[in-house]
């Protein structure tokens, strides 16, 4: 939004110095963040900037760590990389490719848990005949506002005494303890504004309650739904801390390879880990702003 033309000297002069200090703001709290991706070429063993890197000389650059994420646990490193044999040994023998296919794996079955749960409480606490609805919602929430390391341990002196320690399903009930508020944030916001009518006119049409809920209501606050999915599959992406309580070696994530790498070898390749991450959590975060648009354009509101 720009100046009106009356606007006063002052005002102006507000208006920029505005505009430049959330522009530092942000450079404070990104550049931290995307200063790890030129450090991933880095084709030296150092987490810093080497003199070659600084005077751009190709040579400073490389791809090595992004390699070595493939290669690290290979017993066979020999193998021309890209070869079938190359490809088939990472699969199944590189410590990185295990950790990630762990944690898709076990991101995607805590989201469904999350998204089904998360969807029916948000559901439940629309109605305006629930009761104690803020205190349920409070309980709800709780693995928010609750302390990580709080939850976590307590998560594992249960899991512990029933035998859910680690386990792959246990992680998935911890990551699903820990995701399900975002989506009951999300739809519960969804919800918010619906025209509780069509619901009635379905009822009076004679349609059955999951026609009316795929029918009517879903359509209506599937943007809220996949919000709340992505949120949740970020959680249990990102988690460590609950991975370190709950899981052994077999079940360890990217998250908790990058903790063990920086714990016992230092190694550039959490570098390259890290900025894969980056462009991850960029590419669901865009796609939670097109959802919101979308969301808003169904309830005839102008996107902000």
């Amino acid at each position: 939004m720009s100046l009106p033309a009356y606007a006063q000297r002052w005002e102006r002069v507000w208006y920029y110095l505005f505009r430049v200090f959330c522009i530092l703001v942000l450079l404070f709290l990104v550049l931290p963040i995307l200063i790890i991706i030129p450090l991933s070429f880095n084709a030296e063993p150092y987490f810093t900037f080497t003199e070659g890197m600084l005077r751009f000389d190709p040579t400073a650059y490389s791809l090595r760590w992004y390699l070595d994420m493939f290669e690290n646990g290979m017993s066979n490193r020999d193998l021309p990389a890209g070869s079938w044999g190359w490809l088939v040994q990472a699969w199944q023998d590189g410590q990185w490719i295990h950790s990630a296919k762990n944690s898709i794996a076990i991101a995607a079955g805590a989201t469904v848990l999350s998204t089904v749960l998360g969807t029916l409480a948000a559901l439940g606490l629309s109605q305006s005949t629930m009761p104690a609805g803020r205190l349920i919602m409070a309980l709800l929430i709780s693995p928010i506002i609750v302390p990580i390391i709080v939850t976590s341990a307590s998560l594992f002196f249960l899991f512990s005494k029933l035998g859910l320690a680690n386990t792959y399903l246990g992680i998935v009930l911890a990551h699903t303890v820990l995701g399900t508020p975002f989506v009951v944030v999300t739809v519960t916001a969804a919800m918010t504004g619906f025209d509780r009518s069509l619901i009635r006119a379905g009822q009076m049409l004679g349609a059955p309650s999951h026609v009316i809920f795929f029918r009517v209501i879903m359509p209506l606050i599937l943007p809220g739904v996949i919000s709340g999915a992505l949120f949740a599959f970020g959680t249990s992406f990102d988690e460590v801390v609950a991975v370190i309580f709950l899981a052994d070696y077999e079940q360890r994530t990217i998250p908790r390879q990058m903790w063990a790498g920086i714990r016992e070898q230092i190694s550039p390749t959490i570098l390259a880990v890290a900025s894969i991450l980056v462009v991850l959590s960029i590419a669901l975060l865009t796609v939670v702003e097109l959802l919101r648009r979308r969301s808003e354009r169904l309830r005839g509101m102008r996107p902000s």
